[in-house]
């Protein structure tokens, strides 16, 4: 696969439309996922730490320091020259996974990761991230 070609029919991009928790103590998070069509997935069952950060990286407009891990990750892709450009969104049996490309000196395919890591990665770079459309439903009125 080439990091360039064409957005995939079976994928649609989508945007982060809300960032909460599930339960009251924060544990548990989760998002909504909304494409341009109106259609949303909504993905939990991942820390609530993580959702932290993505409503951190999404409400803010001063630079944040992003987090240890997401910090390595940073710094691993500037000294091999490497840009995170785009994330994908799949289920793999029960659990939801992600792909994430980079580009640079060469492109890298990093296959089979925490989607909530993973989108949370995108929103702090900004850039697009892509849900399998089997996972996108009607909008539902809470």
């Amino acid at each position: 696969m080439n990091i360039d070609q064409a957005q995939e029919p079976d994928y649609d991009s989508v945007k982060v439309d809300y960032v909460g928790f599930v339960d009251p103590y924060a544990v548990e998070g989760m998002v909504v996922l909304k494409a341009d069509n109106g259609k949303e997935f909504h993905m939990r069952a991942f820390s609530g730490e993580v959702a932290r950060h993505i409503s951190s990286f999404t409400e803010t407009e001063t630079e944040t320091s992003p987090p240890s891990i997401y910090k390595m990750i940073e710094e691993i892709c500037e000294e091999n020259e490497l840009v995170l450009v785009k994330v994908k969104i799949y289920e793999s049996g029960e659990v939801l996974r992600a792909n994430l490309y980079f580009t640079g000196k060469k492109d890298l395919v990093l296959r089979n990761h925490r989607a909530s890591d993973a989108m949370a990665l995108a929103v702090y770079y900004n850039i697009p991230i892509l849900v399998r459309k089997n996972l996108l439903k009607e909008s539902m009125e809470a």
